[in-house]
């Protein structure tokens, strides 16, 4: 069995705010689960801070953002990051709701967008992911503040990122979309789970590449939502880099039990005849990027031009139409679905 190794340059910051969302709290948890797990992403667990209910407050926050912004300077290969689960939204400015929002307070218990994402700047690693899972279907009570409108991100947060390099965003959701809650964890999130241990990898050498996680990501949950959530991707300003190990270092991603898509191992499949169809699928995934770059730039998705959307329209069904190819010589020459923990 090879020996797991560590990621060692990643780093992370989770938050799973809790209070009327309990699932946040299971996700925030679950991504750390499987970021210091030593046979899956492999970070050190020390470079993985989570906070969640209590700690999860406007200070906890701020204090985490700081944390990992001292943590990176000290790394000049840092990977890093930021992972956001709760409510979120227009009161009437863009503000993040943590632990102990008072409408009343705004300043003192809520995180302004200007804020976050000033925190955001000061991260220096080369690699950052900013995941945000900020609009629910479900449990609105913290954010009851009068006029507060829902969203799933600040509307500055993509044109601040764009100006550096290495940063890539992920939203859960577009803006006039809402997050669903999944079993057991949200959609997104278990979607991103599966990314993070190999699922939808193009190529197998042990590493969870930004692009494989995001475009699994991106095509996974509008399925699972029969197409009401479809999650909004930046990267414009990011090459392809790589976000973690996905099996502790070795190159046959290891299944998780509660997936909801089933991993072909690779030692099963006719390497020759699945690369060929894994080529094509990886040219697929460069064009899908390229087409989510250009459309990162309109913030309202109602002014996206019809032609981009029937683009990255045709390109997922290309797509599936490859996956579907090659889960069915795969299931010909040995499909597994069992999986481990």
């Amino acid at each position: 069995m090879t020996k797991s190794l560590l990621f060692t340059h990643g780093y992370a910051l989770l938050i799973g705010v809790g209070a009327d969302l309990p699932v946040t709290v299971k996700d925030a948890t679950a991504l750390r689960d499987i970021l210091i797990a030593p046979q899956r992403c492999a970070y050190p667990p020390e470079q993985v801070k989570l906070l969640t209910e209590g700690q999860a407050d406007r200070r906890g926050i701020l204090g985490g953002l700081d944390w990992l912004i001292d943590n990176v300077q000290r790394d000049d290969k840092a990977t890093a990051i930021v992972y956001f689960s709760g409510h979120g939204g227009f009161a009437p400015e863009y503000h993040l709701v943590p632990t102990g929002y008072d409408s009343k307070k705004m300043k003192k218990t809520a995180i302004s967008g200007a804020e976050f994402t000033q925190k955001l700047q000061a991260i220096q690693a080369q690699k950052l992911l900013i995941l945000l899972d900020c609009c629910y279907a479900a449990g609105m009570t913290t954010a009851k503040a009068p006029g507060f409108i829902p969203s799933s991100f600040p509307p500055e947060l993509p044109a601040v990122l764009a100006q550096g390099s290495g940063k890539v965003f992920i939203a859960s959701s577009r803006r006039d979309e809402v997050s669903h809650i999944g079993s057991p964890y949200s959609v997104f999130t278990q979607a991103l789970r599966e990314g993070l241990a190999g699922y939808g990898t193009a190529t197998r050498d042990g590493y969870a590449y930004i692009a494989d996680v995001a475009l699994y990501v991106g095509r996974i949950v509008p399925v699972r939502t029969s197409g009401k959530q479809h999650p909004v991707l930046d990267m414009r300003s990011a090459d392809n880099f790589a976000l973690a190990h996905y099996a502790g270092g070795a190159k046959t991603p290891v299944p998780l039990a509660d997936a909801q898509t089933v991993l072909s191992p690779i030692d099963v499949i006719d390497e020759d005849l699945i690369e060929k169809y894994r080529a094509i699928f990886r040219q697929h995934q460069r064009n899908l990027a390229a087409v989510e770059a250009r459309m990162a730039v309109f913030i309202d998705q109602a002014a996206v031009p019809l032609d981009l959307q029937r683009a990255k329209e045709s390109i997922l069904q290309k797509m599936a139409e490859v996956e579907t190819q090659i889960q069915t010589m795969a299931q010909q020459q040995g499909w597994q679905t069992g999986g481990a923990s």
